[in-house]
């Protein structure tokens, strides 16, 4: 176990563009690139945005042209990449070379289901071990479409030579119980990955405050330094016709925040960059002397998560008992474990009865 109390070092945000048209290949060595440029700067957390490889898919429905989306889903399957596989591999040995960690957003497929695709955040020490992924729990609105729904096994945080790290996708960061999840594992870095988009601001609609809203309140409840990761895309990077009626409005809005709610870097928009910025944690715990959801400042006496951490499957194991009664396997084990305890109890309070008895005996 590491004791992350003083630890200081720089985090790096990137905002940048994946390699337009698809191309999972070459956006693989845009990123290595930008590892090495980060690094070089000192960086030992680098965070790179929401489904970087190979971008976001920004599409909808068009009723005038209906084949498209599907003509679009499958362009994006095709350039979605497997994890672990050889891009993951190829940035994991990258990073181990480097001696930095590293947070990135993919579009995630599977071998067993050829038409399922993830929102999927990965994560990788500086020893190029992939110490976990976890798919986007809820995509939101138009997203339901083409991505399927991660579940709870992936909700978790990363015990690293760097400190508790974790992170959230996108409008994640909306769901209280999600981000509380995190922040009571002990989290005290987060990763927020973002597409930078969209920024209609004739229609009325932007992300901009949204993301520096969430960030910073992410920040103020969870104690904790955020790193914002969020995609900028220029128009002139965008081959015509690139997914039909999408919308290429990339804004960015990368930063690093701290546990009071301030930007250390940041937030940046309409341009490429790599945001810097230094994590000090003792700032976490000058923080929660003024407020502890972890410690003095927790009721779980009154309100706790109940957390489903199995696998989303089409199969559900069951185990049938001498008597003839089936239960699932998770079930079962549970059932082990509480029985294993209360023998140890039995016992424990035999010994107990036992010892009163012989002092009774000695007594009289």
């Amino acid at each position: 176990m590491y004791d992350n109390l003083w630890r200081k070092f720089t985090a790096a945000a990137v905002q940048a563009a994946p390699v337009l048209p698809l191309s999972k290949k070459k956006t693989t060595e845009k990123i290595l690139d930008l590892m090495t440029e980060a690094s070089q700067e000192g960086a030992r957390l680098i965070v790179f945005p929401e489904t970087f490889i190979p971008a976001y898919p920004n599409f909808s429905v068009d009723l005038e042209n209906p084949t498209e989306w599907q003509e679009n889903l499958r362009y994006l399957l095709s350039e979605s990449v497997y994890v672990p596989g050889d891009e993951i591999d190829a940035i994991a040995s990258h990073a181990k070379d480097l001696k930095v960690h590293v947070s990135l957003g993919v579009n995630e497929k599977v071998k067993v289901y050829h038409g399922r695709l993830y929102n999927t955040q990965v994560f990788i020490d500086s020893n190029g071990k992939l110490i976990g992924s976890r798919r986007k729990l809820l995509p939101t609105n138009r997203e339901k479409v083409f991505w399927t729904a991660g579940d709870g096994v992936d909700l978790q945080v990363y015990e690293t030579e760097l400190g508790v790290i974790g992170g959230l996708i996108c409008y994640e960061h909306l769901q209280p119980l999600f981000k509380y999840a995190l922040m009571v594992m002990g989290e005290e870095v987060h990763c927020a990955a973002w597409p930078g988009w969209p920024d209609y601001k004739d229609k009325g609609r932007t992300n901009k405050h949204v993301i520096e809203a969430s960030a910073r309140q992410y920040a103020l409840e969870g104690q904790c330094f955020v790193v914002i990761s969020a995609m900028y895309v220029p128009n002139e990077m965008v081959p015509n016709g690139l997914f039909g009626n999408a919308a290429w409005a990339y804004f960015g809005g990368s930063g690093i925040v701290n546990p009071s709610g301030e930007y250390v870097a940041g937030p940046v928009y309409d341009e490429e960059a790599i945001v810097y910025g230094e994590i000090d944690l003792s700032r976490n715990v000058f923080r929660k002397t003024l407020v502890d959801i972890t410690g003095k400042d927790q009721r779980w006496d009154v309100i706790r998560l109940i957390w489903n951490k199995t696998r989303n499957s089409p199969f559900y194991e069951t185990r049938v008992h001498p008597a003839g009664s089936t239960v699932g396997a998770d079930e079962h084990e549970e059932v082990k474990d509480r029985i294993a305890a209360l023998r140890e109890e039995v016992a424990r309070l035999k010994d107990l009865v036992g010892g009163m008895d012989a002092k009774r005996r000695k007594e009289a």
